[in-house]
């Protein structure tokens, strides 16, 4: 019941973002939003998720995990609903400010429950948890455009708030008899750690990929000829594949003490994915989804595993992924807002898949440091051996 739980509340995490590629183009027609304030639509969500995700630590301490998730799940489903009647651009922008701040608390905190609960099943169920996330992205993406057809897109933004409700229900009936409760006394962020802001800089690179394709993959398609529901089932196919790299990894995640050779792989399976959309992105638009999708699908789960491995306590949990999770949205926060800049200048996001192989180049540069013999300290976030 926990694990099914966790993936419906994963579910919730991605629709208010993932909703909005597909049908972009009609939202800049009725309401004139430009390339720039289009990419604010997904960075200001990923920004707030980064920096109210630095409170992790204090709402894990003060309100405990429970009811920091009901909280957030409250926060993200009104602002989902509100999308309804609120729905110009500074109606869509505030319910992004305020479901992104409903997904950090959400993110910061709930590892360190499973951290807790069910240490020994931990990757198994970050994993489990990924593919929420994920499958909440793939049919936002790929049943948006249908709806916006059938009716008008403020709804088909809306409607993703019953997913809310669903995960309000389930979580309150995994946490009626929990005896947790705030007020336990954990570590504050681990800012004098080298490791922690090494972690937190390969979460945010990596991260930046994912809210790349969220953002942009569809409109970048539309802009080769395609139309909005085939460019919406491009983003869910790509994150059908995510689905699947991210299931298929709980399943032997644990069999690996060193994920590595783990990263190696799901690096150039983005690498090269980014490659093809830069040399034939119509031609090879089913490659392209697929190494994307099975790549990003794999290095968000491994990403969130490796910080978990640097864990000594599980009272850690809240402060560590806060802080890493904190910084690194804040950086994958500037990813679309850059390639939507781009696009105004250039007319042609290019420069943009450019920049993104880069920075994977620099994460596959970064791996050899993710030691399994590397941990981290509650007592003075040191790096200890």
């Amino acid at each position: 019941m926990f694990a099914a739980t966790i993936v419906l509340v994963g579910m919730n995490l991605r629709p208010i973002m993932a909703s909005i590629g597909p049908i972009l183009e009609m939202i800049q027609a009725d309401t004139g939003v430009n390339d720039t304030s289009a990419g604010l639509l997904t960075t200001l969500p990923v920004f707030a998720m980064g920096l109210f995700a630095l409170l992790g630590g204090l709402l894990q301490r003060t309100l405990g995990v429970e009811r920091t998730v009901l909280y957030g799940l409250i926060a993200l489903g009104a602002a989902t609903f509100a999308r309804l009647y609120f729905h110009e651009v500074s109606g869509l922008i505030v319910t992004a400010l305020l479901g992104g701040i409903g997904i950090a608390v959400i993110q910061a905190v709930l590892p360190g429950m499973i951290k807790r609960d069910h240490g020994d099943k931990a990757g198994q169920l970050m994993a489990l948890y990924t593919v929420g996330i994920m499958a909440g992205a793939m049919l936002s993406s790929s049943l948006v455009a249908p709806l916006s057809s059938m009716g008008d897109w403020p709804l088909s933004l809306a409607i993703w708030g019953v997913l809310a409700i669903m995960a309000l229900i389930g979580w309150q009936k995994v946490t009626v008899d929990s005896s947790a409760s705030g007020g336990a006394v954990g570590p504050g962020l681990p800012v004098s750690s080298g490791r922690a802001w090494y972690l937190m800089l390969f979460f945010g690179i990596g991260t930046s990929a994912y809210t790349l394709v969220l953002a942009w993959l569809p409109p970048f398609y539309v802009d080769l000829g395609w139309s909005s529901t085939a460019s919406g089932l491009i983003l869910a196919g790509l994150t059908l594949a995510q689905v699947i790299a991210a299931v298929g990894l709980s399943s032997v995640v644990d069999r690996f003490s060193d994920r590595r050779p783990v990263l190696y792989a799901i690096l150039a399976l983005i690498a090269l994915g980014l490659v093809c959309l830069l040399l034939a992105p119509a031609t090879l638009a089913v490659p392209a989804l697929l190494l994307l999708g099975f790549g990003i699908g794999g290095l968000f789960p491994m990403s969130l595993i490796i910080v978990v491995d640097h864990l000594q306590k599980a009272n850690q949990a809240g402060a560590l992924m806060g802080f890493v999770q904190g910084g690194g949205y804040i950086i994958a926060s500037l990813m679309p807002f850059v390639a939507g800049l781009l696009r105004g200048v250039f007319d042609d996001l290019a420069v943009a898949w450019v920049i993104m192989l880069i920075g994977i180049l620099a994460q596959l540069a970064m791996v050899p440091m993710l030691s399994p013999k590397d941990s981290l300290s509650s007592d003075n976030w040191s790096l200890q051996r």
